[in-house]
């Protein structure tokens, strides 16, 4: 529990809420602390059969916290070492299924998350984006891998290229998400479809989600990632869209390169 991300355990689904809605839930250190904690119990403590993330406000989120981020990613720590790192890795390991209810915006690792979730429901006026590109850096989550197999290469890079957003409906379309319902329903859809996920035998869904995935495989590919994300942080290309995000301006990578 922390004042941005509140996590409650009833009839075996743990739900984990970002509830940072003044600022669209983006993503703080110490949430992924908290984030981490809650996966790593979903896979750990028996009584848990599911998680379940939702979001408070009008955005599921809008990704890291820019500022936050800019903070610790300047430090002298290795990025492997911050927090989000401790989340991925246990997104990687989760055995148990995972659940999102996705409104408004998804950003960032507000898409990412929900390829390591089984099943997903969406607003159908949400906005999912992946815009690591335009702020001059890479993607992470093991994304480069996940989201090529769901939507294909040539959709999956246009995503991080472009950095536009889909809809709800589009993400049904491509296969991101199980269903696209009105944003009002989205909670309560997620809800029941995470209730009868854990009804289900919990040791034939945690053998079929393994065998579903690779965690080793992912971790690996997770680190790479947080290789290359680490190395574009400090590039002069991400100086340039920071400053560029803080001025509320366009980037000019022209000098890049």
């Amino acid at each position: 529990m922390s004042d941005h991300v509140h996590v409650a355990l009833e009839q075996g689904v743990l739900t984990v809420t970002l509830a940072r809605p003044d600022k669209k839930n983006a993503i703080t250190q110490a949430m992924y602390a908290v984030l981490a904690e809650a996966t790593e119990r979903a896979r750990t403590d028996p009584d848990v059969r599911v998680i379940l993330f939702r979001a408070e406000g009008d955005s599921f989120s809008a990704g890291n916290d820019i500022a936050d981020f800019i903070a610790i990613g300047s430090g002298t720590s290795q990025p492997t070492d911050m927090a989000v790192f401790r989340f991925l890795k246990a997104l990687a390991e989760l055995d148990r299924p995972a659940v999102a209810a996705v409104k408004g915006r998804a950003v960032g690792i507000g898409l990412t998350l929900l390829l390591h979730c089984d099943m997903v429901v969406v607003a159908e006026d949400a906005l999912l984006s992946v815009p690591f590109v335009n702020l001059a850096l890479a993607p992470e989550a093991a994304s480069t891998l996940l989201l090529p197999a769901v939507i294909g290469h040539q959709r999956a890079f246009e995503l991080f290229a472009l950095g536009e957003p889909i809809t709800g409906r589009q993400a049904l379309d491509w296969g991101l998400a199980n269903r696209a319902v009105p944003a009002g329903q989205v909670d309560d859809e997620a809800l029941r479809l995470a209730t009868l996920l854990a009804a289900r035998a919990p040791n034939s869904i945690r053998s079929t989600k393994r065998l579903m995935r690779d965690a080793e495989a992912l971790w690996t590919l997770m680190l790479a990632e947080g290789e290359a994300f680490g190395a574009q942080m400090k590039s002069p290309e991400a100086m340039e869209a920071f400053m560029a995000f803080s001025q509320k301006r366009a980037p000019d990578f022209s000098r890049a390169g």
